[in-house]
């Protein structure tokens, strides 16, 4: 990072943009094997709290790729980048005074943390959307796990790199067992009880 550079302080303070909105910005970070149903989910939640009036917005891990991480590939190094790049992305939504939500499958720790330590403490929730392997395969909307299992795609998360799984997510949603209204309805009650809308 260049040494010629001084962050320029902003007339409108992220507390002013979020009062105005009547929300309490933050991230929402899901996290999950590919087919685990982040993405899904995320959009679901996205749209009630669309509906009940909230300012949020979606960044989508395959969406992003295509635009703003287009030139990243899928080594450990490039997905660690990715994430950094979503990290300081979903800081500015919620310095904007937004919800904002992440799909990622984000399969390191470390990274996770660090996106975590972008933001204040009560602005990052991590939501482990869990799905067995399993299952996922089973569902496999895109056809990645026949692809890595016949070798097509290296360094696939859960086949040939790992997925490490949070160990202490702020909430934990089991998408193998329960259908996405019901998903978006617990995330929705915990957000009530959080204070965040």
């Amino acid at each position: 990072m260049s040494t010629n550079l001084t962050w320029h302080e902003t007339i409108v303070s992220k507390t002013e943009r979020a009062e105005q909105k009547q929300q309490k910005p933050c991230v929402i970070w899901f996290t999950g094997l590919s087919g685990s149903g982040k993405s899904t989910l995320a959009n679901a939640l996205e749209r009630a709290l669309f509906e009940r009036g909230h300012h949020c917005y979606l960044l989508d891990g395959d969406n992003v790729r295509q635009g703003l991480n287009s030139d990243l590939g899928f080594s450990d190094e490039a997905r660690v980048e990715n994430i950094r790049r979503i990290g300081e992305t979903a800081k500015l939504f919620v310095d904007a005074g937004l919800i904002v939500m992440t799909a990622f499958i984000s399969p390191f720790r470390t990274e996770r943390e660090l996106a975590r330590n972008l933001v204040e403490d009560d602005e990052f929730i991590e939501v482990h959307v869990s799905a067995s392997l399993d299952v996922c395969e089973e569902r496999d909307p895109k056809g990645l796990y026949k692809k890595a299992r016949a070798g097509e795609i290296p360094n696939f998360t859960g086949i040939g790199s790992a997925y490490e799984a949070p160990e202490n997510p702020d909430m934990l949603i089991d998408t193998g067992t329960n259908d996405v209204a019901t998903c978006a309805e617990q995330l929705v009650d915990y957000l009530v009880k959080k204070g965040v809308i």
